[in-house]
């Protein structure tokens, strides 16, 4: 940097320029965030942004009245430099630091006008000062020779009192040069020690980025694991859903079984209530042999099929014991899987407070 640049407004952000080629395409001039600032040329009392990139210059643009700064997006901004032929795109990491750049932009924009417009007050003031004295000059000639001399050479009272004001004006410009040198090597070695601790922050935060995209990589693989392993369990969970159906089936089926096994009781107990009053009619009978004969064939006959309905009895508690046993083994197998679908479950609300935290982390 020159000695004579003022620092006026600092910031951070990602420098682009645009395609010589296409016109359309941005093109980065920094690989990374970079400072980029404000400064007043006292020299030329002009205004600059001025960035630098390690040794290389990738923003020297002197703002002029006509410039505009104009806002893209929430954190891009550009404007056009005619005498660089190029157009300077700024990429911030907020929407505030932009909103800052911007306004610092019009500001600087209207310090520059007005600079201007005093630069060519002097140069309109120097102009009719020098037509002054060029007429006066010119009319100086139609004088006396003696009053010509005088008012060329004057006298050493009037030299003295034209040359003091000049060293005087020198002396100050000259303090307020050295007081310039001075602050702007402050600022120098001000800004060159808050970019060393720049650089080192964003090597800091660099590495501390790819540490957390190794994480989120990471992340990703057991997430994809435990999806794969979350789809297995929705499908072990319909098909034991469908073997509680039939589960359930089996219940109804068994309802049914013990109903038609209540009718085939209370029939039997029918049967043998008539079996009792048979054997006493006999008894007190003696006269009805032949019907007790036919009654002996009807006992036989219903004790025939009390046997069946006995052996029937006998399957249906059978087939009765094997359900309650199958159902018992389901129970044992669903609570079991149960307790698998829990600890998975867990195991995926662990890992979601830690996607959660890594996402709080970034």
């Amino acid at each position: 940097m020159g000695l004579f640049l003022h620092p006026i407004f600092t910031t951070r952000a990602h420098v682009f320029q645009i395609d010589p080629n296409t016109k359309k395409n941005w093109m980065p001039a920094s690989k990374q965030a970079v400072t980029v600032s404000y400064f007043y040329d006292v020299t030329r009392n002009s205004y600059r942004i001025i960035s630098v990139d390690g040794a290389k210059v990738i923003i020297n643009s002197t703002i002029t009245p006509n410039m505009t700064f104009t806002k893209t997006s929430q954190k891009f901004g550009q404007w056009a430099d005619s005498r660089a032929n190029t157009v300077f795109g700024l990429g911030f990491s907020s929407e505030q630091q932009l909103t800052k750049f911007a306004e610092k932009f019009q500001e600087v924009k209207e310090a520059a006008k007005i600079a201007k417009d005093k630069t060519q007050e002097k140069i309109e003031t120097s102009s009719d000062h020098s037509q002054v004295i060029h007429c006066g000059w010119e009319s100086g000639r139609e004088t006396p020779s003696s009053t010509q001399a005088s008012s060329v050479n004057g006298t050493d009272d009037e030299k003295a009192s034209h040359t003091g004001p000049a060293n005087t004006h020198l002396k100050s410009e000259n303090d307020k040069l050295k007081t310039a040198l001075t602050q702007s090597a402050a600022n120098v070695k001000k800004w060159e020690i808050e970019l060393q601790t720049l650089r080192e922050s964003n090597a800091r935060l660099t590495t501390a980025l790819q540490e957390s995209a190794a994480s989120v990589e990471q992340w990703k693989r057991q997430f994809s694991i435990c999806r794969d392993e979350n789809d297995r369990l929705r499908n072990k969970i319909d098909e034991l859903e469908e073997q509680c159906s039939e589960i359930n089936r089996e219940k109804e089926k068994n309802t049914q079984l013990k109903r038609r096994i209540e009718e085939l009781e209370a029939e039997l107990r029918e049967k043998e209530t008539e079996l009792k009053d048979l054997r006493k009619q006999s008894e007190i009978i003696p006269q009805l042999m032949s019907e007790c004969e036919y009654v002996s064939e009807k006992l036989e006959a219903a004790e025939r099929d009390n046997q069946n309905l006995e052996d029937k009895v006998r399957s249906l508690k059978t087939d009765i014991e094997e359900s309650k046993y199958r159902q018992r083994h389901l129970k044992v197998e669903l609570k079991s899987f149960l307790e698998v679908l829990d600890g998975k479950i867990d195991d995926l609300h662990d890992f979601r407070r830690g996607l959660s935290k890594l996402g709080t982390d970034n």
